[in-house]
């Protein structure tokens, strides 16, 4: 089941993204969040939910009965729906009779809840991670784009939007070969 709610307490945008279980966590719940955090992303299966940053919380409601919190990397992303219903999947398979997925808006995904580990994968994959927002978000300049493949800065972007609105176009004018750049948000 899918819900969408307003924010409730939230913890900050330090604690958002992070792979490992919220002080005072059960062991089941750890064990629950772990399972779920391992399910890969639809769109970029290369990258755990934990590792993109959009696994906001797990909790234990009751004997066999799970709440899961997910933050979708934009409004009205179409994965969604197909992150939930393999979350369910996974924790139904693990004994949880009754998952609800929870989206939750606030604070709102940044790129920098990918971790460390999530950005290495995406630039193994030929993807150009995205660069660090930092406190006060993302500054629009000029700045290049290193290239997965070759590593080189000389890029062009073809086109804004990729196979995600997520990701831009671009192509490596050094190696000439097209990559998709994960945008900053």
């Amino acid at each position: 089941m899918v819900t969408t709610s307003a924010p409730r307490e939230t913890t900050s945008r330090e604690s958002a993204g992070h792979e490992s279980a919220p002080r005072g966590a059960t062991r089941l719940e750890e064990e629950l969040r772990a399972l779920a955090g391992a399910v890969p992303d639809p769109e970029l299966p290369v990258l755990t939910l934990a590792e993109l940053g959009v696994l906001r919380g797990l909790h234990v409601t009751g004997p066999g009965r799970v709440e899961v919190e997910l933050t979708p990397t934009y409004t009205g992303c179409p994965a969604v729906e197909a992150m939930s219903a393999d979350i369910e999947r996974v924790l139904h398979e693990h004994g949880q009779a009754e998952v609800s997925v929870r989206t939750v808006l606030s604070p709102a995904w940044s790129t920098d809840d990918i971790t460390a580990e999530g950005r290495r994968k995406l630039q193994e994959f030929g993807i150009a991670p995205p660069r660090p927002t930092g406190p006060a978000g993302p500054v629009m300049v000029g700045l290049a784009i290193r290239c997965p493949h070759c590593g080189s800065t000389e890029t062009t972007l073809i086109s804004r939007f990729s196979s995600t609105a997520c990701k831009a176009l671009r192509r490596c004018e050094a190696c000439r070969e097209p990559f998709d750049h994960f945008k900053e948000l």
